[in-house]
């Protein structure tokens, strides 16, 4: 890995950095998991669509600039550190996207990558279930052949985006005699399809993030299958490997949160010069281990770059990056004590509430993408070679 960027590299960035300075909204919208602020976030995509910029490491053919793994890195810490809006399209573009171009045809991913690098098609994941979590080969939700349709019956809860997606990807059983892993398949499925319901789910700060999708004899065709029937865990172990990778978490996210808690720090010394140490010590441990992740994930990306894969790996970075989440926004509300309180909107909070409201989110960090309970144990299995039990 090479520490230092080439020429082209820190022109890419150049260009990112003026154009995303120039273009990004200066008002404030409202949150992106209200109905308002949904759509106001999906005109960002819009624009930076039109401009090249909403998955520059795509091929041009579906939207993308054909940017290095590199670059998209750099594009990300560019992103963050500027402030702009959240992408409202993750979900699409990071999660089930490299996944199509693993296991689309060519018809799948003419059909729906350029929709969704352009925010025509907000997606939501559905794949928990109340009985089934970090636990997913448990999963119950049944999708029958019935020609070319497949009929599904089931319940998916703790979907994100669900309250107002377009579009949902589903872990879905399609031989009801099989167990676990075995005749799951992943369908791609039309969030206005006839038998589908949704029950939005509030989050800890009362925005609905979340939903509970119920399926009563929803059809969905099959040419919405993404890979082979049965081979739905396959498929699924794809996602995951972005969800916990660097495709989800960017180091980008991380290093904006830390400089910001840097600054944090610099003007609570100013009023309070008594500030105990061990707030000091807290900013400077969060701001190493955001370098310390930005750095790892490059080796990483130098690695896939050279013919590699990100398999159990990918664990340990998401037991990394989400602990560092919770540390930086911790160390955030123990400096502004009761301050930190304030949510966002709140008349005076620091740093218009976003504080708290990052904690709160970074809270789940270590429960989705697969209980951080099980990333070790799948580290202690399969990177360091010990015995299940």
């Amino acid at each position: 890995m090479d520490l230092f960027f080439d020429s082209n590299q820190t022109a890419f960035r150049d260009e990112i950095r003026h154009w995303i300075n120039e273009n990004k909204p200066n008002d404030r919208w409202a949150p992106m998991d209200t109905q308002l602020g949904f759509e106001q976030h999906r005109t960002w995509e819009r624009t930076l669509f039109e401009a090249g910029w909403s998955v520059p490491n795509w091929p041009k053919k579906y939207g993308g600039r054909d940017c290095s793994l590199i670059e998209w890195l750099l594009y990300e810490e560019e992103y963050y550190l500027s402030g702009a809006p959240g992408r409202v399209n993750t979900n699409g573009i990071s999660l089930l996207g490299p996944t199509l171009f693993s296991w689309g045809t060519e018809e799948q991913k003419d059909r729906f990558l350029p929709k969704m690098a352009n925010g025509d098609e907000i997606w939501a994941q559905g794949w928990s279930e109340p009985d089934s979590g970090s636990d997913l080969a448990s999963l119950k939700t049944v999708a029958v052949r019935d020609g070319d349709h497949y009929v599904i019956n089931g319940q998916k809860t703790w979907c994100s985006r669900g309250a107002w997606a377009d579009w949902i990807f589903c872990i879905v059983r399609t031989d009801p005699t099989s167990e676990r892993h075995a005749g799951l398949s992943y369908l791609l499925v039309p969030g206005n399809s006839p038998g589908l319901i949704r029950r939005p789910v509030s989050r800890l700060d009362g925005e609905p993030a979340f939903a509970e999708i119920f399926f009563d004899d929803c059809r969905v065709h099959v040419e919405n299958l993404l890979g082979d029937e049965g081979a739905g865990w396959s498929v699924a172990m794809a996602t995951a490997s972005s969800e916990r990778g660097l495709n989800l978490r960017a180091p980008g996210r991380f290093l904006a949160a830390a400089n910001r808690l840097v600054q944090l720090y610099m003007k609570a010394i100013e009023r309070n010069p008594l500030l105990p140490s061990a707030i000091r010590d807290q900013v400077v441990d969060a701001y190493v281990n955001a370098q310390a992740y930005r750095y790892q994930v490059f080796q990483k990306a130098t690695m896939l770059m050279e013919g590699g894969t990100l398999g159990a790996e990918a664990s340990y970075m998401k037991l990394f990056w989400s602990e560092l989440d919770i540390e930086i926004h911790a160390s955030a509300l123990r400096m502004l004590s009761e301050q930190g309180e304030l949510v966002e909107g709140a008349p005076d909070a620091e740093d218009s509430g976003n504080w708290m409201s990052g904690y709160l989110f970074a809270l789940a960090g270590p429960i989705y993408a697969g209980t951080n309970e099980i990333q070790r144990n799948i580290v202690a299995e399969r990177v360091l070679g010990l015995p299940r039990k």
